[in-house]
């Protein structure tokens, strides 16, 4: 399978390995650039995620820890546990992300369907794609 190019908003997905067919494990890198609109705090209701910091910094949080990842860090995301990322540093964030299962590169298909479409963002259809995926978006504050 070739890889798969995805912008959502301001973050670039590539897709390398996608699992969803076969409900395995599923990679992709994930690039944020600094300051960037990064989704809200959510957990997964049937996947377990890794985020590995490839390049730059990135702000992640699972449950109440959070920690400022470097190259070579990482971060264990249980099923079911609320998590969230963002970039407040100078230079962009290049992190590879492991789901097992995988949720597929569909879903961020869906989501940058939503996220890039003309006008103000439709939160209820965002929430939707999100709920059709098994995400479930937490309430602020609990991340």
């Amino acid at each position: 399978m070739s890889t798969i190019e995805i912008k959502v908003g301001q973050l670039g997905i590539r897709y390398l390995i996608d699992g969803s067919q076969s409900a395995s494990m599923g990679m992709f890198e994930l690039t944020v650039p600094p300051a960037s609109n990064v989704p809200p705090p959510h957990s997964h209701s049937n996947n377990e995620e890794l985020v590995y910091v490839l390049e730059g910094m990135l702000r992640y949080s699972v449950g109440p820890d959070t920690r400022d990842l470097g190259p070579g860090q990482s971060m264990h995301t249980p099923r079911g546990t609320v998590h969230a990322f963002s970039n407040p540093f100078d230079c962009p964030a290049r992190a590879l992300i492991i789901l097992s299962p995988d949720i597929g590169a569909q879903y961020f298909k869906d989501v940058a369907a939503v996220m890039n479409a003309a006008g103000p963002l439709d939160k209820a259809q965002l929430v939707a794609v999100m709920n059709r995926y098994g995400l479930v978006p937490s309430a602020p504050g609990s991340a």
